[in-house]
């Protein structure tokens, strides 16, 4: 292939990187609109008493001291308490029902059994674990790799670099 043709490719090649979709008749899908996903509802069985045990724990399951924890029936706060260096809490002369915990940033929904009446796969107590944004190890190389002018600037080197070495190589067994 000819140099002018060679350097029309990549002339194309390029535009077509650095236009937007638009300009260029494409269309850009929209992302699926996600169904709604029901809140996820834990069977906790109660101890003797009416006795709600929990625990707080961060990312390394260990335990968060001194976390403020809510009992919520219907969207009303009817108890609160703070966890203790274990981050361990309890709540007391509970009646079986559906109940929200909220400890900082996590909540969770629970249906709450009376002793001995719970479902055989009821837990015996509540762990909650932090919630908040989803991090994956996008340091600051995710934040590069995501950018499109360095992307396109390694597409041009991926291209460029092959083609000129092996122009200089051509150069070179052509020369006395």
């Amino acid at each position: 292939m000819k140099r002018t043709g060679r350097l029309a490719l990549a002339w194309m090649a390029c535009m077509g990187m650095l236009l937007p979709t638009p300009l260029l008749g494409a269309t850009v899908a929209e992302p699926a609109a996600m169904p709604p996903v029901a809140p996820k509802i834990t069977d906790i069985q109660l101890q003797e008493g009416g006795l709600l045990l929990g625990q707080v724990v961060d990312f390394n399951a260990l335990g968060v001291a001194a976390t403020t924890v809510s009992l919520r029936q219907m969207g009303r706060e009817i108890a609160q308490t703070t966890t203790d260096p274990t981050g361990a809490f309890a709540f007391g002369k509970l009646r079986g029902g559906t109940y929200q915990i909220v400890a900082g940033r996590s909540q969770g929904i629970y249906r709450i059994w009376a002793p001995n009446t719970a479902p055989p796969t009821a837990q015996s107590s509540v762990l909650i674990t932090p919630s908040g944004p989803d991090v994956r190890g996008q340091g600051p190389l995710g934040y590069w790799l995501g950018n499109p002018w360095v992307i396109t600037g390694l597409v041009a080197a991926a291209v460029a670099i092959p083609v000129g070495i092996h122009n200089h190589r051509m150069r070179r067994m052509s020369s006395p």
